[in-house]
């Protein structure tokens, strides 16, 4: 197999165990609790320890699709039908794009729930704008409520919605709320409903992790968890010493494998890099009039891999 072509499906394939390993770190309670108390108002100077049990049951982690009609399953038993999040069976909906993490929150009421989705993005995308995306999810959250949280137009039963995007390898770090408001044009009327149904959050995270102040509190914790820089032990140093979030087993683990997982995708770029690097040569020097044997004495390669660069390059220029 083509060595750069090899290099690239083993660096997808590291990519999207890094990706996991990051959602399942991410989908932490502990943590959670952390993005929770800086996102979400009545969560506002709450200790994060105190916040996790509002989190209900475990959250949903890379397997509930967004697309309409599968975000949600029917249960059904002898006396009643039961509506909730689809999380069964994921082989089967190969393919389909989901939630990153998704689940509910108990309100400090004791009374009533929200819903937050948290996530991931390594860096802004180039291929459309995050923000149409982040519109996108919030409004799959609020439609897919019909039949799970409401029935029939019994709209004030709707949830409120949080999508929470955490984007890697920004300028700066920074953190934004996104969410409707009502500008009077012509008179004022006081409309019933709830404005705050909607919530979008953009958390960027900057290459460099900041120093460890309230300010940017959350971002030294999530920069620090995500960093493929930071060496395992040093992530467990800040998360564990400075956030005195418990060291789980679990968490520890995962912690490891998306730090070994961040050095091979390291190894692998690099290794791929020097590969294009030797190629490029190599065809600037046949271009010249140099021999097959000739680069190969000058790149000390063996001769009929010389030709096999040679011939690919020019079967793609064909």
């Amino acid at each position: 197999m083509n060595t750069e072509i090899k290099n690239t499906i083993l660096t997808t394939d590291k990519d999207a165990q890094y990706d996991e390993s990051a959602k399942r770190l991410l989908g932490q309670k502990s943590i959670l609790a952390h993005i929770l108390v800086k996102t979400v108002d009545e969560f506002a100077g709450m200790d994060p320890k105190d916040v996790v049990p509002y989190i209900e049951g475990e959250p949903f982690i890379n397997t509930v699709p967004i697309e309409t009609g599968f975000t949600n399953t029917v249960i059904k038993n002898d006396e009643s039908r039961v509506v909730g999040l689809n999380s069964e069976n994921p082989e089967l909906h190969e393919g389909m794009i989901r939630f990153d993490i998704i689940f509910y929150v108990r309100m400090r009421d004791g009374l009533s729930q929200i819903i937050i989705n948290v996530e991931a993005q390594k860096d802004e995308p180039n291929g459309y704008d995050i923000l149409n995306r982040a519109i996108f999810y919030v409004s799959r959250m609020i439609s897919s409520q019909k039949e799970r949280d409401f029935s029939n137009s019994n709209y004030n039963d709707i949830k409120r919605v949080y999508s929470i995007w955490v984007c890697m390898n920004m300028p700066e770090n920074s953190l934004e709320h996104i969410h409707l408001v009502k500008d009077s044009i012509v008179n004022s009327h006081a409309w019933k409903g709830k404005l705050d149904l909607v919530n979008i959050v953009m958390i960027g995270l900057a290459k460099e992790l900041p120093k460890h102040e309230e300010k940017y509190e959350l971002h030294r914790l999530l920069g620090a968890l995500l960093s493929q820089d930071l060496t395992a032990n040093e992530k467990l140093d800040i998360i564990g010493n400075e956030y005195a979030i418990p060291m789980e087993k679990d968490f520890r683990e995962d912690v490891s494998i998306m730090c070994n997982l961040s050095q091979k995708i390291k190894e692998t770029g690099i290794e791929t890099g020097i590969e294009m690097g030797k190629r490029e040569m190599i065809m600037k020097m046949y271009n010249k009039g140099y021999t097959a044997a000739q680069i190969a004495d000058v790149a000390e390669m063996d001769e009929k891999k010389i030709k096999d660069i040679i011939k690919n390059a020019e079967l793609l220029t064909v």
